[in-house]
């Protein structure tokens, strides 16, 4: 664990230098200063809004397992997030599995396996609209190449788990046979929290909760284009339809890389880079980039400070 943070926080300082390297830091302040804020709180209404809509399909996920209350889960949705943002390496995402059995009856096994359904749909939604935005604009072979194969990892993950679901018990077979040798009691230990894990699954096989799901997750990433958009008038950026939309592939592709906390550096370099392709120059790119990271970052931060008191847990809870 402490391997991962170190390289997280060193590739973050490398995304750090590559985003500042040849930046003019008295444009960088020319630029604060033509921003029209007013965009700027449109954005903040997107990104609360997020927050409620993930916290909602959260709930939409658990409910074949334990009918969660809304208030509960934005709480804990938004004190996950923090925790996201603040301990490196995306170390911070088992927090939301393990705050949530502080609230519930459901286990942390399939707390996380409900998480890993989320960022599944997460991905196809996004895959989904990187397709969209091929229609309106060209992208260069690299980012093509990235997308195909994470569609690919995704649909194979999404496959292994209707598999999981509705073949549980050729499932457990295998995990029996990959793990033969341990000793009985670890077996017993591990079909348990096997069958734990998959019961976060069940939502595949519920159609109406599966439609549900899919329309929020596209709800999400929608609004979240928005508010890219949003940034770009706030910037007096005039640029073409797609452009949200591609930048925030690229911004959802760099964030999933283990870096520093807040995902400093990563987020930036992730930005310019998306820019890059519609022509807008490095400076005010990695203006935009400041600005939108300080408006995103900082919500999940106020956010969260604001639930933690209702939802206590340490960095020592996680490691257990």
């Amino acid at each position: 664990m402490k391997k991962k943070m170190v390289v997280g926080i060193f590739f973050g300082a490398l995304l750090v230098y590559l985003s500042v390297r040849g930046i003019n830091f008295q444009d960088v302040a020319d630029g604060f200063k033509n921003i029209q804020y007013g965009y700027v709180i449109a954005v903040l209404i997107a990104l609360i809004l997020m927050q409620a809509l993930r916290s909602w399909r959260w709930g939409v996920i658990l409910s074949p397992l334990e009918k969660v209350d809304q208030l509960s889960l934005f709480s804990v949705t938004s004190v996950g997030f923090l925790a996201i943002v603040a301990i490196p390496a995306r170390l911070g995402e088992l927090a939301r599995p393990y705050l949530i059995t502080n609230k519930s009856q459901i286990r942390m096994t399939a707390a996380i396996g409900s998480v890993l359904v989320e960022r599944v749909f997460d991905c196809l939604t996004i895959l989904f609209i990187f397709v969209f935005a091929l229609f309106f604009t060209p992208l260069p072979p690299w980012l093509i190449l990235t997308g195909t194969i994470l569609f690919l990892i995704t649909l194979c993950i999404f496959t292994t788990m209707i598999f999981m679901i509705l073949k549980r018990d050729v499932s457990l077979s295998a995990l029996n046979s990959l793990f033969k040798k341990l000793p009985d009691k670890y077996m017993v230990k591990l079909n348990h929290l096997f069958h734990q894990f998959i019961d976060g699954f069940k939502i595949i096989t519920d159609v109406k909760l599966l439609i549900l799901l899919t329309v929020l997750s596209a709800l999400i990433w929608l609004i979240d284009a928005a508010a890219i958009y949003f940034m770009f008038l706030a910037f007096g950026f005039t640029l073409p339809f797609a452009a949200p939309f591609v930048v925030m592939i690229i911004l959802m592709i760099g964030i999933t890389i283990p870096t520093a906390p807040g995902f400093v550096g990563n987020w930036h370099y992730s930005c310019i880079l998306g820019l890059s392709l519609f022509g807008i120059p490095k400076t005010d790119a990695f203006t935009f980039s400041v600005i939108f990271h300080f408006v995103s970052i900082g919500i999940v931060i106020v956010l969260g400070l604001l639930f933690l008191p209702f939802n206590k847990f340490s960095f020592a809870d996680l490691k257990q």
